[in-house]
C-alpha cells in the first residue's frame, strides 16, 4: 500500500502564489513536502515563510507557518487562546474505501449512497444488511479545525470513516463480510467542529499498524462520492493501548502476532511521521475507550 499518493508536478507549485504553495505542501505526504520546501527555499521562499506565513482570518491567533524538523515539514497555527494546530498529511485511501472510487466483485462499491450511512453508531450494518461488529467499544471524537484561520473550528462539515473488524476484515470487501457494511459511517461536525462515532477497537492485520481511514467533505450533502472529498488521511493508535487490548480482550487473538511483527518505523504509511495522526485515548477494556483527535486543514 503506497504512502502519500499525491505527487507534485514539475515544477512543484501552481500559480496561486505562496498561499497556494503552502496549501499544496500540506495536502501531500512528507517526502513531497520536503522536496517542495527545498524548491521553495531555493527561490527565497524560506524567508517569506518566516516573515509572512499564511494570513489567519477570523481571529487574532498567529498566522499559519511552515516548519521543517528532521527532514519533515508541517504547517501549523496558533489560536488566540494559545491552541496550536497543524495540518494532517494526506494518506492513501487504501484498497477498501467504499466511497465509489473502486470496485469489488465486479461492481462499484459506494457505501456513501446507502440509506442510513449518516449515523453515529457504526457497529451495525444498515439497509438490507443486519450484522453487528463485535469488539471492545470505542467512542471516537474527531474535531476539524482550519489551520489557515488560527485553528477556527469547521462546523457543518462531514467526516466519512471506515476501519477493519477485530479480525482485520473490511466490510463490503473481505471474504465473509462482503454483504455487511458495518464500521463505516458519516457524521456532520457540530458547533465545536466535532463529529462523534461509536465503534469498536480495530484489530491489527498483517503488514499495517492499527489505523482508521477517513475522508473529509464540505457537508453531509456532498459526502456521496469520493469525487467530492477534500482530504483523505488515517489515524494511528498508541502502541501501549493496542498491546493492552490485543493481549487481554476477547476476539483479538490474531492481532497479537500481527502486531508483534510491525512498528511505526516499518509501517508504509506512518513511517515518515505520525504525530498529527495519533489518537489520544483514555479508558479500559471493560468500560470501553474514548479516542480524540484534532484534524487540521487548510480550508
Amino acid at each position: 500500500m503506497p504512502q502519500h499518493t499525491t505527487p507534485f508536478a514539475s515544477p512543484p507549485f501552481d500559480s496561486q502564489g505562496l498561499q497556494g504553495d503552502l496549501r499544496r505542501m500540506a495536502e501531500v505526504g512528507a517526502p513531497e513536502r520536503r522536496r517542495a520546501l527545498t524548491w521553495l527555499a531555493a527561490l527565497g521562499g524560506g524567508s517569506l515563510l518566516g516573515a509572512t506565513g499564511l494570513s489567519g482570518c477570523g481571529g487574532s491567533g498567529g498566522a499559519a507557518t511552515s516548519n521543517s524538523t528532521n527532514g519533515s515539514s508541517t504547517v501549523t497555527a496558533t489560536s488566540s487562546s494559545g491552541e496550536v494546530c497543524s495540518v494532517i498529511p494526506t494518506e492513501t485511501q487504501g484498497p477498501y474505501p467504499g466511497d465509489g472510487s473502486n470496485s469489488a466483485n465486479g461492481s462499484v462499491v459506494n457505501a456513501l449512497m446507502l440509506s442510513g450511512i449518516v449515523r453515529s453508531d457504526i457497529r451495525t450494518s444498515v439497509g438490507s444488511a443486519s450484522g453487528t461488529a463485535a469488539g471492545v467499544p470505542l467512542t471516537l471524537r474527531v474535531r476539524l479545525v482550519n489551520v489557515n484561520a488560527a485553528c477556527a473550528t469547521l462546523d457543518g462539515w462531514a467526516i466519512y470513516l471506515w476501519h477493519c473488524t477485530r479480525d482485520g476484515k473490511y466490510s463490503l470487501y473481505s471474504s465473509g463480510v462482503t454483504n455487511e457494511n458495518y464500521l463505516r459511517g458519516v457524521q456532520a461536525t457540530d458547533s465545536s467542529g466535532t463529529a462523534t462515532f461509536t465503534t469498536i477497537f480495530p484489530g491489527c492485520y498483517s503488514g499495517r499498524m492499527p489505523h482508521i481511514h477517513f475522508e473529509v467533505y464540505r457537508s453531509v450533502n456532498t459526502a456521496t462520492s469520493a469525487d467530492n472529498k477534500l482530504l483523505t488521511s488515517q489515524m494511528a493508535f498508541p502502541t501501549e493501548v493496542c498491546e493492552t487490548v490485543y493481549d487481554n480482550a476477547s476476539g483479538y487473538s490474531a492481532s497479537v502476532s500481527n502486531f508483534a511483527q510491525i512498528s511505526f518505523a516499518t509501517d508504509n504509511v506512518f513511517s515518515d511521521g505520525h504525530d498529527s495522526q495519533m489518537l489520544s485515548i483514555t479508558g479500559d477494556i471493560s468500560s470501553g475507550y474514548v479516542a480524540t483527535i484534532t484534524v487540521g486543514m487548510l480550508a
